[in-house]
């Protein structure tokens, strides 16, 4: 096996180089096609260091979601997937440019209902009879598979209709063809099975988990523009929450 070695006069310590070989080393197609990384004791022989170092290096890369490390198994790469947190509130076509995902649109369903009661009382509908809401139901995911299920429902002040081009991001769309600004979002993030609708429309068992997303997204008025659920794949999925003392 070809040999590595770290510099060992270089100012950064040998687990940061190791980190940042073994980033290198996890971009290669071979890894992000499923193929385990060699086992710790070839890894630390190739860079010449101890395991605990080395050791140091990749328990940094598990935190961050990079690397699943199964004992008996072996150490791969973690299938690239969304990351949402409360200091990344980005729209969806924006969050995938960030990552380099390369979006496809499995499905697009658009219709105008009756809205339930829980989304009635968001757009505060209750004094407006026989008002529908503008409801929008798309399956979205990379160029291999599905990942992530929406339904959204718009408050009925905007005028959208569905001869819209929802190939345009949506919040580009409310911006420059309505003049809506969105500015927040509430979310509730929180697991469950997938159930039978789920399942098909992301291709995976109806027992298996999934992670759904609420959003309540408002306007820079304070105007309830968006209720938005997204039915996320699991293993497709990380949210992360940062916070400051």
């Amino acid at each position: 096996m070809k040999s590595n070695s770290l510099d060992k006069k270089e100012l950064d310590p040998l687990h940061i180089q190791a980190e940042t070989y073994i980033r290198q080393l996890i971009e290669k197609e071979e890894y992000k096609a499923g193929k385990l990384l060699p086992t710790e004791v070839e890894l630390a022989k190739m860079l010449n260091i101890s395991r605990n170092t080395l050791r140091q290096a990749i328990n940094k890369l598990v935190y961050e979601g990079l690397l699943l490390r199964k004992r008996g198994h072996g150490t791969r790469v973690v299938r690239k997937g969304i990351v949402g947190g409360i200091k990344n509130w980005l729209s969806f076509s924006q969050e995938m440019k960030m990552l380099g995902i390369e979006v496809k649109n499995f499905e697009l369903h658009i219709r105008y209902t009756d809205a339930p009661t829980e989304i009635s009382n968001f757009f505060m509908l209750e004094e407006k009879e026989n008002t529908k809401c503008l409801l929008m139901e798309r399956v979205r995911g990379n160029t291999s598979y599905p990942f992530v299920y929406f339904v959204s429902y718009f408050n009925p002040d905007i005028p959208l209709s569905s001869d819209e081009n929802f190939r345009r991001p949506l919040y580009e769309i409310l911006e420059k063809d309505f003049g809506v600004i969105v500015k927040t979002s509430k979310e509730e993030v929180y697991a469950r099975l997938a159930g039978d609708l789920v399942a098909q429309k992301l291709e995976i068992k109806a027992t298996d988990p999934i992670l759904v997303r609420k959003r309540f997204v408002y306007d820079d008025k304070g105007r309830p523009i968006e209720y938005n659920i997204g039915y996320y794949r699991a293993d497709s999925f990380t949210y992360t929450i940062e916070a400051e003392r």
